[in-house]
């Protein structure tokens, strides 16, 4: 941990004789964590942010394989440039590692910061493969440091509701939840970075890449997943291997059914919706707004919630501009990381949360290339089918 000082101006007549003070010198006085960053291409900059904003967090370092990318990240944000990997794990100041780098590329950084004793955060997806998760997962446990996996969206206010909602049964009996990210990608999107729409660095496509973060959300909500039937395609885009629309049809453990759509096909590009419904009850959120909260038994909260979260904020949320994302589900998120480091508890979405949403995605996709309904858990990690 770095120690931090944060000063707070005060008048003499305020410290004279003001016990007070000495208190607000204490708590000014703070062990900040610092971080340092792996991979610095656009997603740092959320990261970098988020960690601006966040008392007792600090940017200590980065890395990139390109050291010029690492260098100008360092010169924007004010922390070292490292031009080797194992040279930044050793340094002392380096509390927590946040993995930044395409998604096919998360296993040995993360695993390496693990072995050098350092709390791992990795961006979403955890990794592409069930074999690569459980490499990071197991490397966090046997090294006893943390893991968690970013997945800001389980941290909005709308999302928080609805998940009390459901654990307190208003829903009655969980019938359907469904899930659509009807997103908008250029071409250009994914010629401007040679891992974009492969297999081996992507992972897959608009599932993997774009709605994964509502395939957690629909999991979290839902629970556990029996079996999925999907279909998949690539259909408005070229020199990419991977699919760029698809549909699943979902059967929970618990009975209920449901959809997921997820495209980067569809212009201009959607904001992303999640419908739950039961029973008794019906919710409706896009982005981060509430449009619609419905129960049988309505209580003392229900209008405040439907009339403050109801807003809209603007925030395109990435439906066709990546970078149009907001960074204040990451700083929720880093700040339950830093005080799972601090009690020992569970980060929120910890390396088995982040596991799930894989295993859900390439569940679907092995039932699109084989057209057959598959069962969770796999057993396996699916074969990509060669290219015809």
């Amino acid at each position: 941990m770095n120690s931090a000082i944060y000063v707070f101006p005060f008048t003499a007549n305020e410290v004279n004789g003001d016990d007070s003070f000495l208190n607000e010198i204490q708590k000014a006085t703070v062990m900040a964590t610092g971080f340092g960053i792996v991979g610095c291409g656009m997603i740092s900059n959320f990261h970098a942010k988020a960690l601006e904003e966040i008392r007792g967090a600090t940017l200590v370092a980065c890395y990139d394989r390109f050291a010029a990318s690492a260098d100008k990240f360092a010169e924007a944000n004010g922390c070292t440039a490292y031009h080797d990997l194992d040279e930044m794990l050793a340094d002392p100041e380096v509390d927590v590692v946040t993995i930044c780098t395409p998604s096919g590329a998360h296993m040995d950084p993360a695993v390496a910061a693990a072995k050098a004793g350092k709390h791992v955060v990795v961006e979403k997806p955890l990794e592409i493969t069930l074999k690569r998760c459980d490499a990071i997962i197991d490397a966090c446990k046997k090294n006893k440091v943390q893991l968690a996996t970013i997945m800001p969206s389980r941290f909005g206010a709308a999302n928080q509701e609805l998940k009390k909602a459901i654990d307190k049964g208003r829903f009655g009996k969980l019938t359907l939840g469904d899930t659509y990210v009807k997103w908008w990608r250029t071409q250009e999107y994914y010629d401007s970075g040679g891992w974009r729409g492969t297999w081996e660095m992507d992972g897959g496509g608009a599932y993997m890449n774009q709605a994964i973060h509502n395939v957690d959300l629909l999991f979290w909500f839902m629970g556990e997943v029996a079996d999925v039937n999907g279909m998949t395609g690539t259909l408005a885009h070229k020199r990419i291997e991977v699919e760029d629309t698809g549909v699943a049809t979902i059967r929970f453990k618990n009975g209920a059914l449901g959809v997921i759509e997820a495209t980067t096909s569809v212009f201009p590009g959607l904001l992303k919706k999640t419908e739950i419904s039961g029973t008794k009850g019906t919710v409706i959120i896009e982005q981060d707004d509430v449009l619609h909260w419905e129960f049988a038994k309505e209580n003392a909260r229900d209008e405040k919630i439907r009339t403050e979260l109801a807003k809209k904020s603007g925030n395109t949320g990435g439906a066709s501009d990546p970078s149009a994302i907001s960074y204040a589900g990451h700083m929720e998120q880093l700040k339950d990381f830093i005080k799972s480091i601090k009690t020992g508890k569970k980060p929120f979405v910890d390396g088995n949360d982040g596991r799930k949403s894989v295993e859900i995605i390439l569940a679907i996709y092995q039932s699109s290339w084989t057209g057959k309904q598959v069962s969770l858990p796999l057993k396996r990690d699916p074969k990509i089918p060669k290219a015809k």
